[in-house]
């Protein structure tokens, strides 16, 4: 290790300083109480000021757009009293992110309980030649997001020992596994379960504005998969021509222990779960492909728009999920019968009682915000004040992704940072011309980069061991200084990525 006596340098002052902080940030369901606190007291001074706004709104009950006005609410008044103690239930049961995750982790929590998540990823590694091996980490690492923790605990240790076994520098692998699993968490080639909440919590947002509007699941696909193919060609070029060189060639005594290999039982699980796949693939092809088949759209006959299948695309990717998975259990002999499997979904769902918890305080915040009508009143005063200034929609759009990355610091977490972005920033962009999908599709390129080097991720520490496991020396300051090129220039490229998307008017998704 480090001489402690050492003097410490700037960035290591400013990491003391940011790790300091973050330490001292609550809990996220305490900061949504404590947010729900000040919502009750602004709208009371609010309503007591009679604060209020005049616009145009869409009017469901005419079609038309009408001159409309709206003015705070309280919460402590009696109205509000009850509506927030009598709607707690409800609040709750209407917040459907909790449906979609439950229903995402049924399929997801049986694939990685049986090991297919994780033999997938060894299997990539196993078979990628030492040219392709960065290319195909990045790949998978960004891919991994549809099962966040299995790329974190196999993709970023097996990168490492991946690197060592054809003799590169393993803090290499290292890093471009974290940068590939971390710094692009938000888009993936798939629809993830993710996805769902972000869109839920987008959609009770655009409520806001117009009740008739909503997006789906796939509206930020393109620029998903986009993302995903410009930032896996990024990921490789700053590994191979920035942290390579920089490292220069690897002198310790770690040998890889022989870790990248699959028995006989985990090649039969992945037929058994490719069978699987053609067999599910099947099913759902009859369900959607024939003429007047029942996940068309019933009126116009279109499989994508308006169709149950895109209305229910997170139970097609539960099912594709639970089915592969039972089916490499059974041939890798990780599942027995169908008590496994129903085990597996039940740890699936326990583990997501921190969540559900954070669910539970999100919907109540969310409900809470929208009755005392703060969004409206922000959104509308923010435009109106926007729309004097004269900026391009595109210098706002720019300006919400750099404040997304400064919170990301302190608040690492998707879902809660979302929570509270949405219900204010989806308004009011939305209010000056921008299109909600275009919001979220900003707010993925912002959460994202940071993540691979805040110490308050949650796996940072887990990561700075793995260093130490090759690097005896290694520490906080090892591992932020492997990251910084990754993450200055994924939140750069990837911001003017997402401008000349914009000003293309490429489309967004599906």
């Amino acid at each position: 290790m480090s001489d402690a006596s050492a003097p410490k340098t700037r960035m290591q002052k400013m990491l003391d300083t940011v790790e300091r902080v973050g330490n001292q940030v609550p809990h996220p369901v305490m900061i949504f109480i404590y947010l729900i606190g000040i919502i009750i007291a602004l709208s009371t001074l609010l309503a007591l000021f009679g604060a209020e706004v005049s616009y145009q709104a869409y009017n469901p009950a005419t079609g038309n757009i009408e001159p409309a006005t709206t003015a705070a609410r309280s919460l402590l008044t009696i109205e509000g009293i009850r509506f927030m103690y009598t709607g707690v239930v409800g609040n709750f049961m209407g917040f459907t992110a909790v449906g979609v995750i439950i229903i995402a982790m049924v399929g997801v929590g049986v694939a990685e309980e049986a090991g297919l998540v994780k033999v997938l990823i060894r299997k990539l590694v196993i078979i990628s030649p030492r040219w392709a091996l960065t290319w195909i980490l990045t790949f998978v690492g960004i891919l991994s997001s549809v099962a966040a923790d299995a790329g974190y605990l196999v993709l970023i240790p097996l990168a490492a020992a991946a690197f060592l076994s054809v003799g590169r520098h393993p803090l290499a692998g290292l890093a471009v596994g974290f940068a590939s699993v971390a710094a692009a968490f938000l888009v993936n080639i798939l629809i993830v379960p993710v996805d769902g909440i972000l869109t839920e919590i987008t959609n009770d947002a655009i409520r806001l504005v117009n009740p008739t509007q909503t997006i789906d699941l796939a509206s930020n696909l393109w620029f998903s998969i986009g993302s995903v193919v410009m930032l896996t060609v990024l990921i490789v070029l700053i590994t191979e021509r920035v942290i390579e060189p920089r490292l220069g060639a690897y002198t310790g005594d770690y040998t890889v222990p022989g870790e990248n290999v699959l028995s006989e039982a985990e090649y039969r699980g992945l037929r058994y779960a490719g069978i699987a796949l053609l067999g599910v693939l099947a099913f759902i092809g009859l369900l959607l492909l024939p003429p007047g088949a029942p996940l068309r759209n019933p009126v116009t006959g279109a499989m994508i728009e308006g169709s149950p299948f895109m209305n229910s695309l997170i139970v097609t990717i539960a099912l594709i999920f639970l089915v592969t998975g039972a089916a490499y259990g059974k041939g890798a002999g990780t599942m027995k019968g169908s008590a496994d499997i129903i085990a597996a979904i039940q740890k699936a769902i326990g583990g997501l009682s921190g969540l559900i918890l954070l669910l539970l305080v999100i919907s109540q915040f969310i409900a809470f915000f929208n009755y005392t009508n703060m969004a409206t009143l922000a959104a509308v005063s923010a435009a109106k004040f926007l729309e004097w200034l004269s900026l391009p929609s595109i210098a706002l759009i720019i300006g919400f992704v750099i404040a997304v990355m400064g919170i990301d610091l302190i608040i690492t977490a998707a879902i809660a940072k979302w929570a509270i972005f949405a219900p204010v920033f989806v308004p009011l962009l939305m209010q000056l011309g921008v299109e909600p999908e275009v919001v979220l599709a900003a707010y993925r390129v912002g959460d994202s980069p940071l993540n691979a080097i805040t110490p308050l991720n949650a796996y940072f520490a887990m990561i700075v061991t793995f260093a130490i496991k090759y690097q005896k020396d290694a520490g906080i300051g090892t591992v932020i200084a492997l990251m910084l090129p990754y993450v200055i220039w994924i939140s750069v490229i990837w911001t003017a990525f997402l401008a000349a998307w914009y000003l293309l008017g490429i489309p967004w998704g599906l």
